[in-house]
C-alpha cells in the first residue's frame, strides 16, 4: 500500500469533517492491520474500482454517530433513525469523493461504489487480505472515528 493513495483520505476526512461540525479533527496514531477489519458500531462502507482498488471503512460508535448526524441535520438526533443513517451514508460520500478528487489530481484514476451503513453490536466487518492502514480521529463535540484504508494496485490480467 503505497501513502500517496492513503494521504487522500487523510486529507479528505479533515477537510470534511471541519467544514460540517466546525471542529478541527486530531489525528491520532496510524496503524497497519494484516487486513482491513472494524468491530465499530456504526460503519460506512465504500468500495474503490479502478487504477487503486480495495475499501475504506468509516467507523464510530453510535453516540458519535448521533452527533455527527446531528451536525450534519442541523437539528439533534435522539435516534439512530433512517435520515440519521443517510447523514452519516454521505459523510462517507463526501469524504470517498474528495479523496477520489485528491487522487485523480495525482493522474490515479478511481470511482467509489455506494456507501453501505452497517450497524450493530458486536459486528466485525472483514474484508479482503489487502493491508490496511487505519487513521484514527477525535472531534471535539462528537467523537471518534477510525477510517480503515486497504488498497492496492489493480492486478492486471494477462490477454
Amino acid at each position: 500500500m503505497k501513502a500517496e493513495h492513503i494521504t487522500p483520505f487523510v486529507s479528505a476526512s479533515l477537510s470534511v469533517i471541519e467544514t460540517l461540525t466546525g471542529a478541527k479533527p486530531q489525528r491520532g496514531q496510524l496503524t497497519a492491520r494484516p487486513s482491513i477489519f472494524t468491530t465499530q458500531q456504526v460503519n460506512i462502507v465504500c468500495g474503490i474500482p479502478g487504477q487503486v482498488e480495495g475499501q475504506v471503512i468509516y467507523g464510530m460508535s453510535i453516540v458519535t454517530a448521533d452527533k455527527m448526524a446531528s451536525k450534519m441535520l442541523g437539528a439533534p438526533v435522539v435516534t439512530f433513525d433512517q435520515l440519521a443513517a443517510s447523514a452519516i451514508a454521505e459523510l462517507g460520500n463526501m469524504i470517498s469523493g474528495n479523496a477520489m478528487t485528491l487522487l485523480a489530481g495525482q493522474g490515479v484514476s478511481c470511482d467509489i461504489t455506494p456507501p453501505t451503513i452497517v450497524k450493530g453490536s458486536n459486528v466485525k466487518i472483514s474484508t479482503l487480505d489487502i493491508p490496511a492502514l487505519v487513521i484514527p480521529l477525535r472531534v471535539e463535540g462528537v467523537g471518534d472515528l477510525e477510517i480503515n484504508v486497504s488498497m492496492q494496485e489493480r492486478i492486471r490480467k494477462a490477454a
